[in-house]
Protein backbone atom coordinates (compact mmCIF):
# COMPACT_ATOMS: atom_id res chain seq x y z
CA UNK A 1 0.00 0.00 0.00
CA UNK A 2 3.01 2.27 0.32
CA UNK A 3 3.54 4.60 -2.63
CA UNK A 4 5.07 8.03 -2.87
CA UNK A 5 5.57 9.42 0.61
CA UNK A 6 5.90 12.98 1.78
CA UNK A 7 8.19 13.71 4.70
CA UNK A 8 8.04 16.93 6.68
CA UNK A 9 9.50 18.03 9.98
CA UNK A 10 6.10 17.72 11.66
CA UNK A 11 5.20 14.15 12.65
CA UNK A 12 1.41 14.52 12.55
CA UNK A 13 1.55 16.39 9.25
CA UNK A 14 3.65 13.62 7.70
CA UNK A 15 1.61 10.75 9.16
CA UNK A 16 -1.77 12.25 8.23
CA UNK A 17 -0.61 13.05 4.69
CA UNK A 18 0.80 9.57 4.12
CA UNK A 19 -2.31 8.05 5.67
CA UNK A 20 -4.44 10.05 3.20
CA UNK A 21 -2.47 8.47 0.35
CA UNK A 22 -3.26 5.01 1.77
CA UNK A 23 -6.92 5.97 2.13
CA UNK A 24 -7.12 7.10 -1.50
CA UNK A 25 -5.44 3.90 -2.72
CA UNK A 26 -7.78 1.79 -0.59
CA UNK A 27 -10.75 3.77 -1.91
CA UNK A 28 -9.67 3.00 -5.48
CA UNK A 29 -9.56 -0.71 -4.62
CA UNK A 30 -13.02 -0.54 -3.04
CA UNK A 31 -14.37 1.17 -6.17
CA UNK A 32 -12.93 -1.62 -8.33
CA UNK A 33 -14.76 -4.09 -6.07
CA UNK A 34 -18.00 -2.15 -6.62
CA UNK A 35 -18.31 -0.81 -3.07
CA UNK A 36 -19.55 2.76 -3.47
CA UNK A 37 -21.36 3.85 -0.31
CA UNK A 38 -19.09 3.02 2.65
CA UNK A 39 -15.98 3.78 0.62
CA UNK A 40 -17.10 7.36 -0.01
CA UNK A 41 -17.56 7.99 3.73
CA UNK A 42 -14.15 6.41 4.38
CA UNK A 43 -12.53 8.59 1.70
CA UNK A 44 -14.05 11.80 3.07
CA UNK A 45 -13.13 11.24 6.70
CA UNK A 46 -9.72 9.70 5.96
CA UNK A 47 -8.51 12.56 3.78
CA UNK A 48 -10.08 15.20 6.02
CA UNK A 49 -7.67 14.35 8.85
CA UNK A 50 -4.64 15.73 7.03
CA UNK A 51 -6.54 18.72 5.66
CA UNK A 52 -7.56 19.75 9.18
CA UNK A 53 -4.05 19.16 10.52
CA UNK A 54 -2.68 21.40 7.77
CA UNK A 55 -5.21 24.11 8.64
CA UNK A 56 -4.35 23.79 12.35
CA UNK A 57 -0.64 24.16 11.70
CA UNK A 58 -1.34 27.44 9.95
CA UNK A 59 -3.91 28.68 12.48
CA UNK A 60 -4.15 32.34 13.52
CA UNK A 61 -4.50 31.57 17.21
CA UNK A 62 -4.12 28.82 19.75
CA UNK A 63 -7.92 28.58 19.96
CA UNK A 64 -8.15 28.06 16.19
CA UNK A 65 -5.31 25.51 16.36
CA UNK A 66 -7.15 23.56 19.05
CA UNK A 67 -10.43 23.72 17.16
CA UNK A 68 -8.89 22.33 13.95
CA UNK A 69 -6.91 19.62 15.76
CA UNK A 70 -10.13 18.58 17.51
CA UNK A 71 -11.85 18.25 14.14
CA UNK A 72 -8.89 16.19 12.84
CA UNK A 73 -9.24 13.91 15.88
CA UNK A 74 -12.96 13.46 15.27
CA UNK A 75 -12.32 12.62 11.62
CA UNK A 76 -9.63 10.11 12.63
CA UNK A 77 -12.04 8.43 15.04
CA UNK A 78 -14.69 8.28 12.31
CA UNK A 79 -12.17 6.84 9.86
CA UNK A 80 -11.26 4.11 12.35
CA UNK A 81 -14.96 3.21 12.53
CA UNK A 82 -15.24 2.95 8.73
CA UNK A 83 -12.11 0.79 8.48
CA UNK A 84 -13.43 -1.60 11.15
CA UNK A 85 -16.80 -1.76 9.40
CA UNK A 86 -15.19 -2.42 6.01
CA UNK A 87 -13.02 -5.17 7.49
CA UNK A 88 -15.85 -6.79 9.46
CA UNK A 89 -18.13 -6.83 6.40
CA UNK A 90 -15.45 -8.41 4.23
CA UNK A 91 -14.84 -5.48 1.90
CA UNK A 92 -11.27 -5.13 3.18
CA UNK A 93 -9.36 -8.39 3.50
CA UNK A 94 -5.75 -9.24 4.21
CA UNK A 95 -2.89 -8.13 6.39
CA UNK A 96 -2.34 -4.81 4.60
CA UNK A 97 -5.53 -3.47 6.17
CA UNK A 98 -4.29 -4.35 9.64
CA UNK A 99 -1.52 -1.82 8.97
CA UNK A 100 -4.13 0.70 7.81
CA UNK A 101 -6.12 0.49 11.03
CA UNK A 102 -2.91 0.48 13.07
CA UNK A 103 -1.81 3.70 11.35
CA UNK A 104 -5.23 5.24 12.00
CA UNK A 105 -5.08 4.35 15.70
CA UNK A 106 -1.60 5.86 15.93
CA UNK A 107 -2.86 9.09 14.36
CA UNK A 108 -5.74 9.12 16.87
CA UNK A 109 -3.27 8.75 19.77
CA UNK A 110 -1.04 11.55 18.47
CA UNK A 111 -3.97 13.91 17.86
CA UNK A 112 -5.44 13.09 21.26
CA UNK A 113 -2.11 13.97 22.90
CA UNK A 114 -1.87 17.22 20.92
CA UNK A 115 -5.40 18.26 21.88
CA UNK A 116 -4.89 17.32 25.52
CA UNK A 117 -1.54 19.10 25.88
CA UNK A 118 -2.80 22.19 24.06
CA UNK A 119 -5.74 22.43 26.45
CA UNK A 120 -3.55 21.88 29.51
CA UNK A 121 -0.96 24.44 28.42
CA UNK A 122 -3.45 27.11 27.40
CA UNK A 123 -4.11 29.62 30.18
CA UNK A 124 -7.20 30.88 28.34
CA UNK A 125 -8.80 27.45 28.19
CA UNK A 126 -11.79 27.15 30.49
CA UNK A 127 -12.78 23.64 31.41
CA UNK A 128 -16.52 23.32 31.14
CA UNK A 129 -18.77 20.64 32.48
CA UNK A 130 -22.09 19.64 30.95
CA UNK A 131 -24.00 21.82 33.42
CA UNK A 132 -22.50 24.96 31.90
CA UNK A 133 -24.52 24.22 28.74
CA UNK A 134 -27.84 23.95 30.52
CA UNK A 135 -30.08 27.00 30.79
CA UNK A 136 -31.82 26.13 34.05
CA UNK A 137 -34.33 28.97 33.70
CA UNK A 138 -35.93 27.15 30.76
CA UNK A 139 -36.39 23.95 32.78
CA UNK A 140 -38.20 25.38 35.82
Amino acid sequence: MKGVRRITENVIETKSYNFAIDVINTYKKLQEDKEFILSKQFLRSGTSIGANVMEALRANSRKDFLFKMNIALKEANETEYWIKLLIDTGYLKGDSYIELISDCKEICRILNAIVRSTRENNPDYIKEDEESYIDWSLIE
